[in-house]
């Protein structure tokens, strides 16, 4: 199991990085790949602005993103700019993120694992969407979410 630690953060590996170009390039295309989208954050401090891939999660007429490394960059210049763009092809999207609380966090993450959990699941070191709401809650605060709207 995944330890229990708010500043939880894998970096990406060489062949994870080849792969977020791929994904980065075919949405910059405007082809989705599972739901996938090119965020666009401003960087907390030089204020420029910073991309990288990202799966868009719906569930409950609410879309989400969860950060599958943990708390990476993205997800920190997200707390500080609160809000940022979803970049598709052309297509521009702005919108405004709220961090969601660990204690609502366990349907998310099952969702997002059931979505994908073949393209994520090495992060979560074991746990699966088929995982207990407790396993689930206690991996919770590795994991940033973000409801957008």
């Amino acid at each position: 199991m995944i330890a229990d630690n708010s500043t939880r953060y894998l970096r990406p590996g060489r062949a994870d990085r080849v792969v977020m170009a791929a994904m980065s390039g075919l949405t910059r295309l405007g082809v989705s790949v599972a739901g996938s989208r090119v965020l666009a954050v401003r960087g907390r401090s030089s204020g420029e602005w910073r991309t990288v891939p990202v799966n868009l999660l719906t569930l409950g007429g609410e879309r989400y993103l969860v950060a599958p490394r943990g708390h990476a960059q993205w997800v920190r210049n997200l707390r500080a700019a609160g809000g940022g763009e979803l970049r598709l092809g052309r297509r521009v999207e702005e919108f405004t993120a709220v961090e969601v609380d660990d204690a609502v966090k366990t349907p998310i993450l099952r969702e997002y694992l059931r979505r994908w959990g073949w393209e994520v699941g090495r992060f979560f070191d074991g746990v699966t969407a088929d995982a207990t709401d407790a396993q689930l809650a206690s991996i919770a605060p590795g994991f940033p979410v973000f409801r957008l709207s």
